[in-house]
């Protein structure tokens, strides 16, 4: 795409891209969940702030992208991420308020075990300390609560009646129109670093910035391959919705919350009936390598079958139901499922942050109030999202 081609909204009038004579803005480049709210955060802290896409934000190939994700405080013994979902879904909440079409839906998350695990164990004291409901629902009482659920296996449930679904596309689009009517502004153009860590290319022409946050997702690894072609790892992953019986209710956000199965180790998850699109579900097993250039983003035979055959387990009434849609996303993880939300280690003035791993999109505030904190104050985050602690090795220990 050509210079000529470059689509600007927001105060770009006032704000040169090139050879410019006043202060240059902070650049923030992906405009996918983290790097939206980096933006919209350092505009807050009353800086010029520049957000670049090549797409669009949260376009079809950004793991951002998609109709749906979930928010939850249930992550076992990582209280960090429980501290850090709730404030996030503050921001959510608010941001929703405001919304022509609702961003959150409060179905409440329930996630299902097969016996009594450290996880299920350690969330409940995390929810407990910090005074966050969650109802543990012996294998009886979820049977009577939502009968369009087989329960069979499954000991007990912990029930989060707060949380529930994000509207994840639309959600990050309203981000970044809230950002550009607040004094930010957003250009769609294709970015790549220069020698300098104040410096990049715009569609092949030079802009100068304070600082360059890179925000690029499953692109990180291309863009510093040095640095992080063997730390962050980009997988394939299968989403599919269903078509739920005709004019039965059950299967509604009103009757249905969003749901996790601990299936022997194996994840499953999915939403109910959201906004008439389907219900859907997803396995959380990381898949194969993937490239989000040139990656085949048709469901596998394979992958298909065995959605099929969980949701007609669990959910009996979707059996012989079509599917409607599939999607091919992808993950982009860290080697253990921690953010990754640091300085470059060589280029001055630059920062990286990714490595999502599945998980991450509800924290989109929080990591975005993060990043701009150590961008415009110099305040580090938690170590674990040091680039020092991403290894080579991938061993998710995050769920």
């Amino acid at each position: 795409m050509g210079a000529t081609r470059r689509t600007v909204l927001g105060a770009a009038a006032a704000l040169p891209l090139v050879g410019c004579s006043r202060p240059a803005p902070i650049i923030v480049v992906g405009a996918g969940v983290f790097g939206a709210w980096t933006a919209e955060h350092l505009r807050r802290k009353g800086k010029a702030v520049l957000l670049v896409d090549q797409m669009g934000p949260a376009n079809a190939r950004a793991s951002s992208g998609g109709e749906s994700r979930m928010t939850r405080g249930t992550y076992g013994r990582d209280e960090i991420y429980t501290r850090m979902a709730r404030a996030s879904l503050e921001e959510w909440k608010r941001l929703s308020d405001r919304s022509a079409l609702p961003l959150f839906h409060d179905a409440g998350v329930l996630f299902c075990f097969q016996e009594m695990i450290d996880y299920a164990r350690d969330s409940i004291a995390v929810h407990e300390r910090l005074g966050l409901p969650l109802q543990n629902i012996a294998n009886a009482a979820l049977g009577q609560r939502w009968p369009q659920m087989n329960f069979e296996g499954i000991e007990f449930g912990l029930f989060e009646p707060e949380f529930g679904a994000l509207m994840a596309r639309r959600a990050v689009e309203e981000t970044v129109a809230r950002f550009v009517e607040q004094g930010g502004t957003y250009v769609l153009a294709h970015a790549t670093p220069s020698e300098s860590g104040r410096g990049l290319l715009l569609d092949g022409a030079p802009a100068d910035a304070e600082a360059i946050v890179w925000a690029c997702g499953p692109w990180l690894p291309k863009v510093f391959p040095a640095v992080l072609g063997e730390r962050i790892f980009v997988t394939r992953q299968e989403v599919a919705f269903i078509a739920p019986p005709d004019g039965d209710d059950s299967f509604e956000a009103s009757h249905l919350p969003g749901w996790a199965d601990f299936n022997g180790g194996d994840l499953y998850y999915g939403f109910p009936n959201l906004e008439g699109r389907g219900f859907k579900i997803a396995r959380d097993t990381h898949g194969e390598h993937f490239d989000p250039d040139t990656g085949d983003r048709r469901m596998s035979d394979t992958g298909a079958a065995s959605l099929r055959a969980f949701a007609e387990r669990r959910f009996p009434g979707l059996a012989g139901r079509p599917f409607t849609e599939f999607r091919v996303c992808q993950y982009e993880n860290s080697s253990n499922g921690d953010f990754l939300i640091d300085r470059h280690p060589s280029l001055e003035g630059a920062y990286l942050l990714g490595g999502g791993s599945g998980h991450g999109f509800k924290h989109g505030p929080e990591v975005g109030r993060m990043m701009a904190e150590l961008v415009a104050d110099g305040t580090a985050p938690d170590a674990r999202f040091s680039l020092a602690s991403k290894q080579t090795v991938q061993a998710r220990s995050v769920l």
